[in-house]
């Protein structure tokens, strides 16, 4: 006979852990409730963060919309700009990025201005996003010969900025550069563009390979073109708590990076991976996975830092 919780228990404190599975669902209640209600602060300022990573397949488009799904799902106005040119964060939030439509390689390439390339996010209200088509390919080769061709991008978001203020639109909380996995011009507009760098890595061997180079690259940015660059975050993806390399890369790196590490840790999840064959970020595809559950705490965290 299966045991009733007793009078003035909660399901959760009667829920059995005496198993692994009871013990991930008992812990996974435990985080889910103290997230229910909570309010995520506004940021004083607009806070510009361009995602990089130069080693590929760490999740950094997953990072890019699903933190800013879970920010724009709890009130805050974000903007996700996608200069990647495979458009995979145009396609994660349901925004057409076919070769016919305005981008954001008009922006940088033609200077049409950012307002008449963003679109909002059907699935996600507050959410806008300025999508990439397949003309960024070519957009490296073609920034070369361009004035100020570094400092393209942080103009049309400044413009942008002020178009909305004038026009009596909500300011952004958080705007989100989703890079290509280089370190070519369009990166380089990023990091100029940004004041924070938000670093991905995944929980693997090969997690801190790549890593120190990108570090020269942004010590680069900072001495000659942008010197309010940080790399304020760092989030460990693809976790598999059953196997010890995890536990090791993670230790390894919260020793390296203790400030910028954030408590929140991405797991592999099957959930997480679906969700952009749907069109979809997690957080509308299973609000109630563990995937999303870990993106939302990751979003609670840097709106938690304040800049």
């Amino acid at each position: 006979m299966t045991e009733r919780p007793s009078k003035g228990k909660s399901v959760m404190e009667a829920m059995d852990d005496s198993s692994p599975l009871g013990r991930d669902l008992a812990s996974e209640a435990r985080r889910r409730e103290k997230l229910l209600g909570k309010t995520l602060p506004k940021p004083k300022n607009t806070r510009i963060m361009t995602i990089s990573n130069q080693k590929g397949g760490v999740g950094k488009t997953t990072t890019t919309v699903n933190i800013a799904a879970a920010l724009a799902s709890a009130g805050l106005q974000v903007l996700v700009i996608d200069i990647d040119p495979q458009g995979n964060a145009s396609t994660a939030l349901n925004i057409d990025h076919h070769a016919d439509v305005d981008s954001i390689y008009d922006v940088l390439i033609d200077d049409v201005p950012l307002g008449e390339v963003v679109a909002p996010c059907p699935d996600v209200p507050n959410l806008i996003c300025a999508p990439a088509t397949i003309h960024l390919a070519g957009a490296e080769i073609e920034l070369v010969s361009l004035v100020a061709r570094e400092q393209r991008l942080r103009r049309a978001i400044d413009v942008y900025a002020k178009e909305r203020e004038e026009k009596g639109e909500p300011r952004l909380d958080f705007v989100f550069i989703d890079c290509p996995p280089s370190l070519g011009l369009l990166t380089v507009n990023a990091f100029v563009a940004a004041k924070e760098v938000l670093i991905p890595i995944q929980c693997e061997y090969y997690a801190l390979e790549g890593l120190s180079q990108l570090l020269k690259n942004i010590e680069m940015i900072q001495k000659h073109l942008n010197a309010e660059l940080t790399v304020s975050t760092i989030l460990l993806t693809m976790y598999d708590g059953r196997t010890n390399l995890a536990a090791q890369v993670a230790a390894e790196v919260r020793e390296h990076f203790p400030q910028q590490v954030l408590k929140a840790v991405v797991p592999r999840s099957v959930r997480i991976s679906e969700a952009p064959s749907y069109q979809q970020t997690v957080m509308t595809y299973d609000p109630s996975s563990s995937g999303a559950l870990s993106y939302q705490e990751a979003a609670a965290e840097i709106a938690s830092r304040s800049q």
